[in-house]
């Protein structure tokens, strides 16, 4: 039998990729996205799968319509990837963002106790619940401190994830991923706002790339490798939490250099702090650092131990960092030459 798999989050980066190789693995996929949203499936054209996904209208914030949905659909699987994702935004959204991140998963668990209780269930955690870290590197054991209301929420369904685990003994996982990009990463997040807009000055912008903390150190990895390792989670013969790192850490300014490289740019530093700015040998100002861009409260680190799941469920990053920041920077160096960039 044909398995069916639910894809909440279908638009965005992870949805769009974990569709991918559930296709491939033979799976009917059901990707279901908030009509009030951006209904925009581009990275399913992207990617070649619009046409083998069946589309769900879903909302996180309505318990009556994540009922019908799952009940209408059937699926042995849900992987619930739909969220408020902009760790910025949920300073300005904090209530917003907590009933969908946090409550939402919650209403999710009820109808899978409601409708089938042996549906398999993937909540996306984050490495944000770390926040202000307690250990370095940070482990499925290493205590939580988030620093957002995006963090906050997102560890509310983490341990709710966890009591009905316990409770009602449904196989319901949580994967703690660490900082994954990709070609298709929004560009409202830091990685892609930077090979975007790197890649628009090099066709004629002048308008500088405009930044915060360029001191901040992440885990970065590939959306495509992580998406596997929420499959293989899922798949697992006992539901439990997973890490998912790379076990490497980088600055913003690391990525912004070696975007920069691939882009044609070399950077000359000038300044210190807020007030600090880069320019290419020409003079031209490339990037320009903005004290508005830094978080009321900053996560500096984040660095993943992703010990269990390599050892067991055999999970492991194939995409180095420079490859990783090489394949953004000339996915958007060829957009930005079709006249095709979206920011």
């Amino acid at each position: 039998m044909t398995k069916r798999a639910l894809v909440t989050g279908v638009t965005g980066q992870d949805g769009a990729y974990l569709c991918k190789r559930l296709i491939e693995r033979g799976y009917e996929v059901h990707g279901a996205y908030r009509r009030s949203a951006s209904s925009d499936f581009w990275r399913l054209d992207y990617l070649g799968i619009a046409d083998q996904v069946k589309r769900v209208p879903f909302d996180l914030l309505e318990p009556s319509n994540i009922l019908r949905a799952i009940d209408k659909v059937r699926p042995q699987e849900i992987y619930n990837l739909a969220a408020q994702s902009f760790v910025a935004l949920s300073f300005e959204q904090p209530i917003y963002t907590t009933d969908a991140d946090a409550i939402g998963p919650l209403r999710i668990l009820e109808a899978i106790r409601t409708v089938d209780p042996s549906i398999r269930f993937y909540q996306a955690s984050t490495s944000e619940m770390f926040g202000k870290v307690q250990e370095t590197p940070q482990k499925e054991s290493t205590p939580f401190y988030p620093r957002s209301p995006y963090g906050v929420a997102k560890l509310y369904a983490h341990w709710i994830t966890v009591n009905y685990r316990e409770s009602y003994n449904l196989h319901a996982t949580s994967g703690i991923l660490f900082n994954h990009e990709s070609p298709l990463r929004g560009t409202e997040f830091v990685t892609r706002k930077i090979t975007s807009h790197l890649a628009l000055i090099k066709h004629g912008r002048t308008t500088p790339l405009e930044l915060g903390n360029l001191d901040a150190h992440r885990d970065w990895g590939f959306a495509g490798d992580y998406v596997e390792g929420m499959i293989q989670m899922v798949q697992a013969d006992q539901a439990d939490d997973f890490v998912l790192s790379t076990g490497e850490m980088h600055t913003v300014r690391e990525f912004v250099i070696r975007a920069a490289e691939v882009a044609g740019f070399r950077l000359h530093w000038e300044g210190e702090g807020a007030s600090e700015f880069a320019k290419d040998d020409a003079g031209n100002t490339i990037v320009q650092i903005k004290s508005e861009f830094y978080r009321p409260a900053e996560v500096d680190t984040l660095l993943g131990d992703s010990t269990k799941a390599r050892t067991q469920l055999g999970w492991k990053p194939t995409t180095t960092f420079q490859e990783l920041v090489e394949m953004m920077m000339i996915a958007d160096l060829d957009r930005a030459a079709k006249g095709i960039l979206r920011v």
